[in-house]
């Protein structure tokens, strides 16, 4: 499991009150990830879009390596 740190982590209500602050600290303070928890479990992770292509490219290319096995 992946570790999240405090101010890696926002409610649903305080990403839906203040997305645009949320987003800007991904874009332009360089932050990593942002957990987003719903009910005191984490439902999702904001992450920057270069990052997310890098993520499925990878993803991908082991999809098709265990494809042609």
């Amino acid at each position: 499991m992946i570790a999240y740190s405090r101010d890696e982590i926002i409610s649903a209500t305080d990403m839906a009150r203040n997305f645009s602050s949320a987003l800007n600290s991904i874009l332009e303070h360089g932050k990593e990830k942002l957990a987003i928890s719903k009910n005191n479990k984490l439902q999702a992770v904001l992450i920057d879009i270069e990052e997310y292509e890098r993520l499925k490219e990878a993803y991908d290319t082991l999809k098709y390596i265990e494809q042609v096995k």
